[in-house]
């Protein structure tokens, strides 16, 4: 081969790996419209809900990406690590609906949109902020084959504490009758009968091996720790399932997440990602049956 002919050759092959790197893009909807904490976000609108998808500057091998159900920019310190360290990040807005039939309904669809069109990884994170973890429990119950880890910060694990307020939590009546009307629920016996609560669903996804992260407050007045997580991991622990929890000694409801949000970007990167971070942060990550107790200050 002439050297003509090598540097033709060598020309081609750049040109044809440019043009591979430029198709495997996702072709996000329209130019980007807000600047995400240094990011580019995209609005979309999937199944007549709204949503938002963030870009990293650096996407991991796969794709990676969490998934916040409820509650968009509220405390992001956890996804802006996520989107530095390499992962999307993507939301839909399905209203105050409490991780209802109907809103998993719309959330069939946006994964499918996320993986299908927009080529994210098949094995998400599923984020779920307070209320949030209605969303992100019901939907991997169903779908199994379809989660990567579920991170949850001072989730609602059972209706009945909040919004019902039938336990030591404060509750919300109003949310409590949205929740029953969400349901279409006849009545509050009906739901108080109800037994598609986190609590109560535990076992096809320890089944499946996905492993789960709380961060709560052990002062929490609207979502009690005994009502919501510490029932999860106690019996998410005895169907085998790998459970890993943060307290923070003296928190309430609020302040959602870490200061440092280091332990919950490991946690996320060592089950969601592929290669060689998955492999750094598995190093990092807190071990399964881990409880890590927080003192004030360090929350």
């Amino acid at each position: 081969m002439t050297r003509r002919n090598l540097i033709q050759l060598l020309a081609a092959l750049a040109a044809s790996s440019k043009v591979r790197a430029l198709s495997s893009t996702p072709a996000f909807p329209g130019p980007p419209v807000q600047d995400y904490h240094g990011y580019v976000l995209h609005d979309l609108v999937v199944d007549g809900c709204t949503g938002h998808i963030v870009q990293p500057k650096d996407p991991l091998p796969g794709r990676p990406w969490v998934w916040r159900t409820m509650f968009w920019d509220a405390f992001p310190a956890a996804d802006i690590a996520l989107l530095k360290a390499g992962f999307y990040v993507a939301f839909l807005d399905v209203g105050n609906t409490f991780g209802c039939p109907d809103a998993m309904k719309h959330f069939d669809v946006f994964y499918e949109t996320m993986t299908k069109q927009y080529g994210l990884s098949s094995k998400p994170a599923l984020e779920g902020l307070s209320r949030g973890g209605l969303y992100a429990y019901r939907w991997a119950y169903v779908n199994t084959d379809k989660v990567g880890c579920i991170y949850g910060d001072a989730p609602v694990c059972d209706m009945k504490s909040w919004p019902g307020g039938k336990g030591k939590g404060t509750g919300s009546p109003n949310d409590w009758k949205l929740a029953i009307a969400s349901y279409h629920f006849a009545n509050e016996q009906e739901m108080l009968n109800f037994k598609g609560n986190p609590i109560d669903i535990l076992a096809p996804i320890a089944a499946a091996h996905i492993p789960i992260l709380h961060v709560c407050g052990d002062a929490d007045t609207a979502v009690p720790e005994e009502e919501n997580t510490d029932i999860v991991r106690e019996r998410y622990m005895a169907l085998g399932g790998d459970f890993v929890l943060i307290v923070k000694h003296g928190c309430d409801h609020h302040p959602h997440g870490l200061p440092d949000p280091t332990p919950i970007v490991n946690f996320i990167v060592a089950h969601c990602a592929q290669g060689e971070a998955a492999r750094q942060a598995s190093l990092l990550a807190l071990k399964p049956g881990t409880v890590l107790k927080l003192a004030p200050g360090q929350w």
